[in-house]
């Protein structure tokens, strides 16, 4: 694993404390700082543990700063402060997150013959995302036009269906003589008892 020609470089962050009342009687004040960690986007009071390690794990370098400190200007210092681990391995490589980016960054790896390699930079992924916007909007220029290798096969016009006559809503517009489509005809409103029926007081007494 010592041998590896694959390193990982990252950085992540050792909160010293939360409360202000920590922050003034804890011992670190004056070195710990606050920092900004964006793998859980919020703010951070403490210290930054970088690493540089192999794949299986194996610790190579490592360098505890404040949660300010710029991680590439850490990890220059850390292999100017061992120039036997890149001096033994020639053509060593080197895998960070989009934080190791910068051209004169990445030029100082390549004179120690460290191939870097990271996600793309803000700025890479801001020029993808103009390029595609730019050809979806050349692609909807060309919506509606003729196609000029013409279709790829023979296609029949659409019949012409007829327009069908929609029929009044009865529900809608009841005629005069009707309330409701559950009412009958030239119904009274009291209807009269039958003479099966008869009432339970005699109203002639």
């Amino acid at each position: 694993m010592w041998r590896d020609d694959v390193w990982i470089v990252d950085s992540t962050p050792v909160e010293c404390g939360r409360s202000r009342e920590t922050v003034k009687r804890s011992d670190l004040a004056g070195w710990a700082e606050y920092g900004y960690c964006a793998s859980h986007s919020r703010f951070f009071w403490g210290l930054r543990l970088h690493l540089v390690f192999t794949l299986q794990g194996l610790p190579v370098a490592f360098a505890l700063t404040g949660a300010k400190a710029d991680e590439r200007e850490t990890l220059l210092d850390l292999l100017a402060a061992e120039p036997g681990l890149v001096a033994d391995r020639p053509g060593q490589t080197m895998i960070g997150d989009r934080n190791y980016f910068g051209r004169g960054f990445e030029q100082e790896l390549a004179e120690q013959d460290i191939r870097l390699l990271r996600p793309a930079s803000p700025q890479g992924r801001a020029r993808a995302a103009r390029s595609a916007l730019v050809q979806a909007v050349a692609a909807s220029h060309r919506v509606g036009q003729r196609d000029l290798q013409g279709s790829t096969r023979s296609r029949t016009a659409p019949r012409a269906h007829a327009r069908r006559r929609r029929r009044p809503c009865h529900a809608a517009n009841p005629r005069h003589d009707r309330r409701d489509l559950a009412q009958r005809p030239n119904r009274t409103g009291r209807p009269s008892l039958t003479d099966r029926l008869r009432p339970l007081l005699n109203l002639n007494s």
